[in-house]
């Protein structure tokens, strides 16, 4: 079976025909690129994934890692790519060429990424894990701190990490306890224990920066009192030169359901009494920085989401056409029919379907935010620019949660396309499935993201932002009307949309007064409503670009001429099928989240109310 990652007909519809790329290169920031090269970019990002990473995804999970003598090594086979990774120059895609970066715009790196990470996020972990770490020191550092970390990093020649967690402090990061005491030169001691930590300890790269959060003595308790530092796994003299080994231990790997590969560890720091670090930014600030590098991390953690959907459903549709097994249903009555390929079957037909609408409408929500980041640097006025970065900020969270959830949805969908075999370790998604289930877990479980859109996000600038992410809609909405055979999808999707507006002021309303508990109950069920809003938004724009093009191909034709023609040109078919994933979705899906909404605005108090006792066990 051919190996799969993304679908390039679909990576450059969105690219240029739906977000208009070209557009961008006009403005000066990007006004010596141009579409050949940007092509050239993700040719090779694609080339570099098939053929260095992708055949090391089965090997990586078979292998695993290597613990000893508190070091890390990873599979061997990981350290070929990821020398052609730092030589391509693709773990700093986007920043300044004078930093060690490429200068991308955002879109070009997220197609390279969906080839490269897509291909094997336990490979590519160790990389792209430290573009947030040196993003940090770029944005918050010093110019000495810069000066010593950002190209090496950058380059990939050191390693970076994020080190946020402890046993006792998960998700509620104020009630941390590694501490931090400031030295006469300047430095602080660091002591603490940290647990699941992403590329914390391997031998692929000759250091590992690690922005530690920790608590000064004497600060306030809570979020309010964290700082961060710069922990470096080897000391960085003044020169810049390896120094020391500091005093940070690795006490384990945590033993994983899927990326077996991917160096997730425990950290020590001072157990000593050694350890040293540099305050990145001010103190007791901590949190603000980190959560510039959790916000990029959001975002990142929802593409892979759909990496994963990609990945399933490409790998289900070419296994449906090869498979045979079972008579046409046209047939069910003739023992001497043939069997047939099961994507013949209206049942696999349906899980496709439902796989196809979902994975094409997160690629283009995930490149959408892509594309908000180039037109907010590209942006003409402050005034627009915070218009940008609010819509941002408004769609981080269900993009990780949502993209996510559903990425996961996808590889299930497609372990029962296989069968049997699905579930088997002959084939990829099985794997896949187990890899996948992490995201809705990373970065702030998908319960935390519900929460934050709903006691956070929603009530932007008193409600303004919520309205003109609606306002977005409506353009594409208001263009469907026009567009011959979408009116009644475009109907359809605004009946959701207003219906939407309504949810939203219910349960805002019911998070402000004495029930807010029962709105946080239904916050997850909310996030989910706003997703598959956003999904019909960006299939029905996918829609809108593709009509008119099918028309020109297709012309009057009409019943089976019309399929034939469609049949026999590659385009024709591409386009037939955006409309017909808006079709299905819209049709088929927000019927159900209509039913959501119907729920939401009901305001069961089942889960509130219920006695812990009731829970039993």
């Amino acid at each position: 079976m051919a190996q799969q990652i993304a679908d390039r007909r679909d990576v450059d519809f969105v690219l240029y025909e739906q977000l208009e790329m070209e557009d961008l290169i006009k403005h000066e920031r990007y006004s010596d690129m141009n579409r050949k090269m940007f092509d050239m970019i993700i040719t090779e990002a694609r080339n570099f994934a098939i053929k260095e990473i992708l055949p090391l995804n089965a090997e990586g999970d078979k292998i695993g890692l290597v613990f000893e003598n508190n070091q890390v090594k990873v599979p061997e086979c990981f350290h070929r790519p990821y020398k052609l990774l730092r030589e391509g120059e693709w773990i700093a895609m986007t920043e300044d060429p004078e930093i060690g970066g490429q200068g991308l715009p955002h879109l070009i790196s997220q197609a390279a990424a969906e080839y490269i990470v897509g291909a094997d996020f336990s490979f590519s972990s160790v990389g792209f894990a430290t573009h947030g770490a040196a993003k940090m020191i770029e944005v918050f550092g010093t110019q000495k701190q810069k000066d010593l970390y950002l190209k090496k990093m950058y380059s990939g020649q050191w390693g970076g990490t994020m080190v946020l967690t402890e046993p006792e402090a998960g998700s509620d990061v104020g009630a941390l306890t590694t501490t931090a005491v400031k030295n006469d030169d300047g430095t602080y001691s660091i002591s603490g224990n940290k647990i699941f930590i992403t590329a914390a300890e391997h031998d692929m790269t000759e250091n590992i920066v690690h922005p530690v959060l920790a608590r000064i003595e004497g600060a306030p308790a809570g979020t309010k009192g964290i700082s961060l530092f710069i922990v470096p796994k080897i000391w960085v003299n003044e020169d810049g030169s390896l120094g020391e080994p500091n005093d940070v231990v690795c006490t384990g790997i945590e033993e994983k359901l899927g990326l077996h590969a991917s160096p997730t560890c425990q950290l020590s720091f001072g157990g000593k009494g050694n350890c040293r670090g540099l305050l990145l930014g001010e103190e007791n600030k901590g949190m603000r920085v980190m959560f510039h590098m959790m916000n990029e991390a959001r975002l990142g953690v929802g593409a892979l989401g759909l990496f994963n959907a990609s990945n399933a459903y490409l790998y289900a549709v070419n296994y449906a056409r090869e498979r045979v097994q079972g008579r046409d249903l046209a047939d069910m009555l003739n023992k001497e029919a043939k069997s047939v390929e099961i994507i013949k079957h209206p049942d696999v037909r349906r899980m496709l379907m439902w796989m196809k609408s979902y994975s094409e409408g997160m690629r283009s929500f995930v490149y959408y935010i892509s594309y908000l980041f180039d037109k907010e640097e590209c942006a003409a006025s402050e005034e627009e620019k915070a218009g940008i970065n609010d819509l941002i900020e408004i769609l981080t969270p269900i993009i990780k949660a949502y993209c996510t959830d559903r990425g996961f949805e996808c590889t299930v969908q497609a372990m029962q396309v296989y069968g049997g075999y699905g579930y088997t370790k002959d084939y990829p998604v099985e794997q896949l499935m187990r890899d996948s289930k992490i995201n809705s877990i990373y970065e702030g479980t998908n319960g935390i993201q519900a929460m934050d859109l709903l006691g956070r996000k929603m009530g932007m600038k008193k409600g303004a932002v919520f309205m003109n992410f609606l306002a977005e809609i409506q353009k594409v909405i208001a263009t469907a009307k026009e567009t011959t055979g979408l009116s009644e999808l475009a109907e359809q999707l605004e009946t959701v949309v207003n219906r939407l507006g309504g949810t939203a002021m219910n349960i805002g309303k019911t998070a402000m007064s004495l029930d807010f508990k029962v709105a946080f109950s239904h916050a997850t069920p909310f996030l989910d409503v706003m997703g598959d809003v956003i999904m019909g938004w960006m299939l029905l724009w996918r829609a809108n670009v593709a009509a008119p093009k099918l028309e020109k191909l297709v012309g009057d034709a009409e019943g089976d001429a019309r399929v034939e023609k469609i049949n026999k040109n590659k385009n024709a078919a591409f386009y037939e099928g955006q409309i017909k994933s808006a079709e299905y979705f819209i049709q088929t899906i927000l019927p159900i989240t209509l039913g959501r909404m119907d729920s939401i605005e009901a305001g069961s108090k089942a889960v509130v109310d219920i006695p812990e006792a009731s829970f039993g066990g």
